[in-house]
C-alpha cells in the first residue's frame, strides 16, 4: 500500500484486541479495525488504549487499515524511572 494508493489518517486507539489488532476512532467519528505494520512489530512499539497513531487505509476497504506510527505525547507528565548500573 505504500505505492501511493494508500489513505493516510490519523485516529486514536479506543480498545486493545487480541492478536495486535485494534479498535481506532477517526476524527469524524468513524471507527475502523486496525493493525500493527511490520516495523512496529519488529521494534517492540507498545501501542495501548488513548494512544493517537498514524495509519494508511486503502481506498477499496475502508473499514480496515494499517498502524504505521505511533505520535509522541508532547504534553505527557510520564517519565520513564532512571535505568540501574551495575
Amino acid at each position: 500500500m505504500s505505492d501511493g494508493n494508500s489513505i493516510e489518517v490519523e485516529g486514536k486507539v479506543v480498545a486493545v484486541l487480541p492478536g495486535t489488532m485494534f479498535k481506532v476512532q477517526l476524527a469524524n467519528g468513524h471507527v475502523v479495525l486496525a493493525h500493527i505494520s511490520g516495523k512496529l512489530r519488529k521494534n517492540f512499539i507498545k501501542i495501548a488504549a488513548g494512544d493517537t497513531v498514524k495509519m494508511e487505509m486503502s481506498p477499496y476497504d475502508i473499514e480496515k487499515a494499517r498502524i504505521t506510527f505511533r505520535m509522541k505525547e508532547s504534553n505527557s507528565t510520564y517519565r520513564p524511572p532512571p535505568r540501574r548500573r551495575y
